[in-house]
């Protein structure tokens, strides 16, 4: 059986063949005649998880923002909006909104995982501790587009694609805020990004 045919099977073969990697990469830098070990700190392995979903939401929110929602005018156009609506935009939104909150919580448990003092890594980080400062402001910017997804751009969503009753006019403002908010997100994703590359120096890397 072909795993490639399914997303799950595709996932699947991926993280096998990331395990496979570690091993031969460890393989081929672990010097002749010691032991190999492998080993993978929490902070690694939330690290990983937290890039990974991260591609998930932000791809996803770059789809919408550079995609989907300039096309839908031509779609409209010649009748095709309707199956975007109905079949992809849901399925897209549902990877959308998980991968956002996925993204945020394994943040929040790489955080921990870096902090190796006393007290809290994620109130280091929300509280700009010194050597906290770079992730920290990334980290704020991570929570307010959360906040966006799940609090104005899903809700509105719900109303836009009609899983909810809502009328005309109240279509029209979802859209409008939802679209916002959206914006707002990728806007903010940009200096996010920025902060999560430079976190691990503790300076901006350019």
């Amino acid at each position: 059986m072909n795993p490639l045919k399914s997303v799950l099977g595709t996932i699947i073969s991926g993280g096998v063949l990331a395990i496979i990697l570690i091993f031969v990469i460890k393989g081929m830098t672990t010097p002749e005649g010691t032991e190999m070990a492998i080993k993978v700190s929490p902070l690694d392995f939330w690290r990983w998880a937290h890039v990974l979903a991260g591609i998930v939401w932000i791809g996803l929110l770059y789809y919408f923002n550079f995609v989907q929602v300039p096309a839908m005018p031509a779609a409209k156009a010649d009748g095709t909006a309707a199956g975007i609506t109905k079949h992809i935009a849901p399925l897209a939104l549902l990877w959308f909104r998980w991968a956002a909150l996925a993204t945020w919580l394994t943040g929040m448990l790489a955080l921990e995982a870096l902090h190796t003092t006393e007290g809290s890594g994620v109130v280091a980080a929300f509280t700009l501790a010194q050597g906290y400062q770079i992730i920290g402001i990334g980290a704020w910017l991570g929570t307010i587009m959360l906040f966006n997804v799940w609090v104005l751009i899903w809700p509105n969503q719900k109303k836009i694609l009609g899983m909810v009753e809502a009328s005309d006019e109240a279509k029209a403002k979802a859209a409008f805020v939802a679209l916002m908010a959206s914006r707002t997100n990728t806007m903010l994703s940009i200096p996010m990004i920025l902060c999560m590359v430079g976190s691990h120096t503790h300076q901006l890397p350019i």
